[in-house]
């Protein structure tokens, strides 16, 4: 069984009459419980996957399935089966206390206030969210935000969590914190994670596979030990990946 499966997956879009092809003949699987690291430089294809695998874009060709079901087509049904969070931008509702957007994604999802009390118990403690719990999102600091974001996501129970720069902007302690929190739920509740970011620490630090996309097409597919080995010569991620990036170029 697969989570994510995309088979030659393409995605154009019209500009001034100009057809641009966001993503090309992408083909990738991921497994349960994998945690991969998804990069790419700025206008790669990054976040038009993400888009794809959330049902918010339609392929414009090939297929896409999360957990076996076509995105776009059952998106409703898929968000059930999916967690989404943006670095850059909140699921949460701005003007309401944190707790009160909870319930609101407690009836959104309709989970039984039960399960759900207990999961929000079990993500309030982890996440240390007890002391902001009655503060109003748009008081909150960019990483208290985040965290409230991440258990957000995660209150309905998904298989597969996708993050889009989860630690943008953050200090180096709420950085850490959030590291340590995602690691845990792959280990613990097998979680499947698709990560994008800019920051490596975080793929250094929580992934075991690195995919790269450029101009839209899959450039590298392995674990990180295969990374370092596509540059000999080079000593960090980041100069590999910057030769990846730029080889192509």
């Amino acid at each position: 069984m697969t989570m994510i499966e995309l088979n030659q997956a393409g995605r154009t879009f019209k500009v001034k009459r100009r057809t641009v092809h966001a993503v090309r003949d992408l083909t990738f699987t991921v497994a349960p419980g994998e945690f991969v690291g998804y990069l790419g430089p700025n206008g790669a294809g990054k976040s038009t996957t993400i888009k794809m695998l959330c049902g918010i874009l339609t392929p414009s060709s090939g297929t896409v399935r999360v957990a076996g079901l076509d995105p776009s087509r059952r998106r409703t049904t898929l968000a059930r089966h999916i967690g989404v969070v943006f670095g850059q931008r909140t699921t949460l509702w701005w003007d309401l206390p944190l707790k009160d957007s909870f319930e609101l994604i407690r009836l959104l999802y309709k989970v039984d206030r039960k399960v759900f009390a207990e999961r929000l118990a079990e993500l309030t403690a982890t996440l240390d969210l007890g002391p902001f719990m009655s503060t109003p999102v748009r008081q909150l600091s960019l990483g208290q935000r985040m965290r409230g974001d991440l258990a957000a996501a995660l209150l309905h129970a998904p298989e597969v969590l996708v993050l889009d720069e989860p630690t943008i902007g953050l200090d180096v302690v709420s950085k850490a914190g959030i590291r340590e929190f995602l690691a845990r739920i792959n280990a613990e509740r097998g979680t499947t994670v698709l990560l994008t970011t800019h920051d490596l620490g975080d793929i250094e630090r929580l992934c075991r596979r690195v995919m790269l996309i450029d101009h839209g097409r899959l450039a590298f597919d392995g674990t990180l030990d295969d990374l370092m080995a596509s540059a000999p010569g080079l000593s960090s991620i980041e100069e590999v990946v910057t030769h990846l990036y730029t080889a192509g170029r």
